[in-house]
């Protein structure tokens, strides 16, 4: 860092002379350094796809919880730091279900995404307090059909039809310009999600330390059992044939 950027590096409320928050790119810089997290959105819904990034086998992967969810009709999955995304869930949870109580209504995915964009925007504006470490993938359906969001800590929000966060979102974000298509089915969609899932992440992949949910049209949201998830990487050719004897 250049002599002179070091009280604007310090303060969160003060921009730098070439109109820089640096302690909003050091929350984004946190979000790279976090696992690969990827989402699809399919014919009839969503899918989530994290990887756990268990780093030891006597680390319970049951643990580790990225993928949340917030709703009936809604769910999300965090790269980062996951204490900050926890908190994050929890407003989410109060802010829906005060909606359904106010409204007699579920919420709708857009309006859910902005009231969270909106409070992790105040902790970028206000002294005394930090950015969220953290980006969400949040994922839902409502009237309007399926809907896949991405928040930023700096509070922005981007609606995409495949998006990733985390350290491999570079990768990933290829495969999906090059191989995505609209209206593909689940399965397509959950596949598509392993391969680039694979493709970022330098080591291998194991079942146990891979979390897939969806959220569609008839079922709402739903994490998949272990022996759903090791079929579909099976299908995908990610763990190898010797396994199907298990």
């Amino acid at each position: 860092m250049q002599p002179g950027q070091m009280a604007y590096d310090r303060g969160i409320t003060v921009f730098s002379p070439d109109g820089r928050l640096f302690q909003v790119e050091y929350a984004r810089e946190a979000v790279k350094r976090g696992t690969t997290t990827v989402g699809v959105r399919f014919k009839d819904g969503v899918v989530l796809i994290i990887d756990k990034r268990v780093t030891s086998r006597l680390v319970e992967p049951s643990s580790i919880e990225k993928i949340f969810q917030i709703d009936e009709h809604i769910g999300c999955a965090t790269s980062g730091l996951v204490a900050d995304a926890r908190v994050l869930v929890d407003y989410a949870r109060v802010v829906a279900q005060i909606n359904k109580v106010t409204y007699n209504e579920p919420i709708t995915v857009e309006a859910l995404v902005k009231k969270i964009c909106d409070y992790k925007q105040t902790y970028t504006q206000y002294g005394g307090v930090r950015p969220f470490g953290t980006a969400l993938l949040v994922a839902g359906v409502d009237d309007t059909g399926p809907h896949l969001f991405e928040t930023d800590p700096s509070g922005a929000l981007v609606e995409y039809k495949a998006g990733s966060i985390g350290s491999g979102r570079t990768v990933v974000m290829e495969i999906f310009e090059e191989k995505y298509k609209e209206g593909i089915s689940m399965k397509e969609a959950v596949h598509l999600g392993l391969e680039a899932l694979q493709k970022a992440t330098e080591e291998e992949i194991s079942d146990h330390a891979i979390e897939i949910a969806t959220v569609t049209t008839k079922t709402s949201f739903e994490k998949l059992s272990p022996e759903t998830t090791k079929k579909y990487l099976k299908e995908a050719g990610i763990i190898g044939k010797e396994n199907k004897s298990e």
